[in-house]
């Protein structure tokens, strides 16, 4: 859906503010039915806050049909009858719609283990995560009890609709919903940035493949001229940097054995913090590297 601003939301009709707001909550245009009589809003926040509002003060029944309007994760069946495009866009963000059999056999294990428990199918935003990191979140909340479970759901719609209307309504605000994932190379040897240098960013995976999310060259200041990621929530999770140096030092008439005592140096570390800032650098000489997170 093309994006609105508030002011036009703001001016629409009742109609038309809940067609446009219908499913930032899942299969629950209810909500934005409330929301339209609460015009109009400041800011984004401001509508975002109502949103939730109205949620948290429905009646228990209400609350458990929300909650039951939400798919189940890397549900093959349920792919194939179709879902909302938002949990569609949503769960394909992580790699849920490209697992490994022993993901999916995973996914198919936990999504049962929480229902028969829970009675509700498990709801997390999956921006912010990797499919490791949504394996261990499942781990962790089935040791919970139902009561702590309904709140946590209802943070994790939250989060879901914070992202969906972000990307929805433009407005002077803004939600905090996003993160960076930034680096640079610096020549250690002569003390000034490393321009050309190839990047790979690499999602690292425990039961299937990892896979490559960005790629990049570094510029004339040693950085890229986009973040590795940006304009979205950093997953959750595991990861290397990859930086192939050994034609960076060649091109620059560096004596080095062959082969190179370093060529391709990788970098692994983790993401915990998806409205963070992960800066982490490179420094290197033909002999040695060092890095630390920086912001």
């Amino acid at each position: 859906m093309p994006q609105i601003s508030l002011a036009d939301l703001n001016a629409a009709s009742k109609a038309d503010f809940v067609a446009t707001l219908a499913n930032v909550v899942e299969y629950s245009p209810w909500i934005a039915e409330k929301l339209a009589g609460q015009r109009p809003f400041a800011g984004i926040n401001q509508l975002h806050t109502a949103l939730m509002a109205a949620i948290q003060s429905a009646e228990p029944d209400v609350q458990l049909a929300l909650l039951r309007a939400h798919p189940d994760l890397a549900n093959k069946t349920q792919r194939a009858a179709g879902l909302t495009a938002e949990s569609t866009d949503e769960q394909n963000s992580a790699g849920l719609d490209r697992l490994s059999e022993a993901e999916y056999a995973a996914f198919e294990r936990v999504n049962t283990a929480y229902r028969d428990k829970f009675g509700i199918p498990y709801i997390v935003c999956v921006r912010r995560h990797t499919k490791d990191s949504v394996l261990n979140d499942f781990e962790t909340r089935l040791r919970n009890i139902a009561k702590t479970e309904t709140r946590r759901a209802i943070e994790e719609i939250g989060r879901i609709s914070a992202l969906r209307l972000d990307q929805l309504v433009m407005a002077d605000d803004r939600l905090k919903v996003h993160g960076r994932l930034s680096t640079h190379v610096l020549d250690n040897q002569t003390g000034k940035p490393a321009p050309g240098i190839p990047i790979e960013l690499v999602e690292l995976a425990s039961l299937g493949e990892s896979r490559v999310i960005a790629r990049a060259v570094t510029n004339a200041d040693g950085r890229t001229d986009q973040p590795l990621i940006g304009g979205r929530p950093l997953p959750i999770g595991r990861y290397e940097l990859k930086f192939s140096v050994a034609k960076y030092y060649v091109e620059r008439n560096v004596q080095l054995t062959d082969p190179p005592f370093l060529d391709d140096i990788p970098l692994r570390f983790a993401v915990s913090e998806p409205e963070g800032h992960y800066h982490v650098p490179l420094l290197v000489t033909p002999w040695s590297y060092s890095t630390y997170r920086g912001s």
